[in-house]
């Protein structure tokens, strides 16, 4: 009979941005350990998570362990017995190791000859004695981006355990019984106020709101059900889509009595942060003085939203006003009580906010550029002012040069010459977050123009490769091309630079940032026409052989950032939902230009229903397999092809090679596949009637060239054959 298994961690508090990924590698490691266990898991597992607990159940498991079978191999036949039939040494010590006689030992054939075999069986443990092993294991297998040190042990052999935040109790539940586990401690910790933490059926409430006795009180349960009927009566919200779902109303709420509105559109992730800050959530009302409104926007948001996690209350105009509401972790009868306390220490920041903003406007950023000698980007590629100098020439080659605006060039020089100015900036020493948004900032009070503020200001961005990524075209305004041009800038340098300079991302290991710089540039090169309304089709290459020239020539071997770039643009596009084989089709050559990709993409999406173009695909397959037996690239000697099928072919690709040309050149990628898929009865015919390989060499060059010529007009399209299932 299956029954429910529930366990929940309960540990000091977890910081919110952990809880997400360690609610999903919680339900994930529990069903790899049930089935790693032989327990099969009668139903999905379900994982809940507050600060302060950690929670996965499933409905139903089995009660035993399946029955293992396993079918051990020993010595060979051949060494197992001598001439006279007689076992060896090795067979009788193989049978005894099994517990069992020669004789009942079997054979097994394999492609080294006939071994000694033996089928071993092992019945399989009840669940409540497999189960420790499960949690011990779930217990081990879960990271965190920090590990705590806390004196505690487990009994695996595997010395002193770590985790994210100590353990404080642990509820182990299977069919409403308590599995036995203890979390033990170190012989130079345990004592009296250090105790082990064992297994039981207890779970506890709300650190400070209880509806009678004590706050906090451990609670028995023996079922899910029961485990969340009885954590609501004592103030925990276990679900985070209810807590966050509470709180977004009660926020509406209180910004409509202030005659306000929240954007919770645009607060979306503080939204899902806050939810995962508490176990009961409430909302308070705060508020500030008004002269502080007279400080920028950016720098109201940066202070209420990323550094206090409040959300600033707006007018119907979209204004922020005088007021910002806080989520905390009650319901407080008294809610100035606790605005007061909000109130203080935003009140102290905007203080200092507004002493920074008068500061920095005594000097004009062309006057810091100086100071960033001061500032080292890398010990190998010199400070942020040398920066600034590479970025200027190459954001101005970028805009006159690649994206073909003369007119853009001036701006583009003079925002990427003051686009790191603003790291001298006291307001950035105390908001890093604000880094080139105060620089635009502070621009666009000098009286710089909207081109170079704008761009400016903007010049982090994509970080993203969504087709959505801020920032959108009616953010850049009438600086849009200056903009592209120190982004890309300032990406390519920073690549190229660190790249020159040995530094490499290497798994999830990617301290400065190189996939984030690169997804920048994709992410600008792929959407070109809709930032800028620029239609070129840009290769990521020469523009890192460009920006590389600044730091001499490179190291011997080969050249790590065009596989990355191809990584990087087949990351935006599998991310923007293309089916994978469509991306490997689209990225087979060694530079993508990341728009044609896209457009490539979008047409072989189009294209591949149809009939004659998936049987196209399917005969590349053939001609990229002969071609490569042709030993070296030789001109088409037309004459040496004489048979209909050949010389049919030929016509086909000559009448079909131009037309194809002109939709690619026009961007017109269907059209050109519509070209491409009109071959095929041509290339079906060849292959029904000519043999490629034929013993005439001569005769036999003509038509691997042929295959060669077919092959390079469709590859420099896609690598059509990539959609083809690999079953076929």
């Amino acid at each position: 009979m299956d029954r429910e298994l529930l366990i929940e961690i309960g540990v000091e508090e977890l910081p919110a941005a952990w809880l997400p990924a360690l609610t999903r590698q919680l339900g994930e490691r529990v069903e790899a350990r049930l089935k790693e266990a032989r327990i099969a898991p009668g139903a999905p597992v379900e994982t809940y998570s507050t600060p302060r607990r950690l929670t996965a159940r499933l409905g139903k498991i089995a009660e035993r362990q399946d029955d293992l079978e396993e079918l051990v191999t020993g010595p060979p036949v051949s060494a197992a017995f001598d001439a006279e039939g007689r076992p060896t040494p090795a067979a009788v010590g193989f049978a005894k190791k099994q517990g069992v006689s020669v004789e009942e030992l079997g054979r097994a054939p394999s492609p080294k000859g006939e071994y000694l075999t033996f089928l071993k069986r092992q019945r399989g443990k009840s669940a409540i004695d497999a189960l420790p092993e499960v949690l011990g294991g779930v217990l081990r297998d879960l990271t965190f981006p920090k590990q705590m040190k806390w004196d505690a042990t487990l009994d695996d052999g595997r010395g002193e355990f770590v985790f994210g935040r100590p353990i404080r109790w642990l509820l182990f539940l299977y069919g409403g019984r308590v599995v036995p586990f203890t979390i033990g401690r170190t012989g130079n910790a345990a004592g009296a106020s250090v105790q082990e933490v064992p297994s039981g059926a207890l779970t506890y409430g709300h650190r400070f709101l209880a509806t009678s006795g004590r706050a906090g009180r451990s609670i028995k349960v023996r079922s899910f059900d029961e485990y969340q009927l009885r954590l609501k009566e004592h103030f925990i919200v276990l679900e985070h889509a209810e807590r966050r779902n509470r709180i977004a109303r009660d926020l509406e709420g209180h910004a409509r009595r202030l005659n306000g509105r929240v954007a919770l559109k645009e607060h979306q992730k503080l939204l899902d942060e806050v939810a995962d800050l508490v176990e009961f959530p409430g909302v308070v009302a705060g508020f500030f003085d008004r002269a502080f409104l007279a400080l920028p926007e950016e720098v109201l948001a940066t202070t209420l939203v990323h550094h206090q996690h409040y959300f600033p209350v707006l007018s119907d105009r979209g204004e922020v006003k005088e007021a910002f509401l806080a989520v905390v972790n009650t319901q407080p009868k008294d809610e100035r009580l606790i605005a007061k306390n909000a109130e203080r220490v935003v009140a102290a920041r905007l203080r200092d906010a507004r002493f920074f903003w008068e500061s920095d406007r005594r000097v004009r950023l062309e006057s810091r550029l100086e100071r960033l000698h001061t500032l080292l980007f890398h010990k190998k590629l010199g400070s942020y002012r040398d920066k600034a100098e590479r970025i200027e020439q190459l954001a101005s080659w970028i805009a006159v040069e690649v994206l073909g605006e003369a007119d853009a060039g001036p701006a583009a020089a003079l925002a990427a010459r003051l686009a790191k100015a603003d790291l001298t900036s006291d307001m950035v020493f105390e908001f890093p977050e604000l880094q080139g948004t105060m620089g635009g900032v502070y621009a666009r009070e000098e009286g710089q123009p909207e081109q170079v503020w704008k761009a400016i200001y903007h010049h982090y961005l994509p970080v993203g490769v969504e087709a959505d990524a801020p920032p959108a075209r009616a953010d850049l305004g009438a600086a849009a091309v200056p903009w592209a041009a120190v982004s890309l800038a300032d990406k390519l340098d920073t690549v190229s630079g660190l790249t020159h300079a040995g530094e490499r991302a290497t798994g999830s290991r990617d301290p400065f940032g190189l996939r984030r710089q690169m997804h920048g540039i994709v992410r600008i090169l792929m959407d070109l026409p809709e930032l800028t309304g620029i239609e070129r089709e840009l290769a990521i290459g020469p523009l890192v052989a460009r920006a590389r020239q600044t730091f001499g020539n490179p190291a011997g071997g080969p050249d790590p950032i065009a596989p990355f770039a191809v990584e990087r643009v087949r990351f935006a596009l599998e991310q923007r939902g293309y089916p994978v084989e469509i991306v490997r089709a689209v990225t087979a050559a060694p530079d993508a230009a990341p728009l044609r990709a896209r457009r490539v993409a979008e047409a072989l999406q189009r294209m591949r229903t149809s009939e004659d173009f998936q049987a196209l695909a399917v005969l590349f397959k053939r001609v990229k397999n002969i071609a490569k037996e042709l030993p070296q690239i030789a001109a088409l000697e037309r004459e040496a092809l004489t048979e209909p099928a050949e010389r049919a072919l030929l016509a086909a690709l000559a009448a079909a090679r131009p037309a194809v040309e002109t939709a690619a050149a026009r961007a017109d990628y269907v059209r050109a596949f519509t070209e491409i898929a009109a071959l095929r009865p041509a290339v079906d015919r060849f292959f029904t009637e000519v043999f490629v390989m034929a013993e005439d060499a001569r005769v036999r060059t003509a038509r691997l060239t042929l295959m060669a010529t077919l092959r390079d007009l469709i590859l420099a399209l896609a690598d059509i054959s990539e959609i083809v299932p690999h079953t076929e």
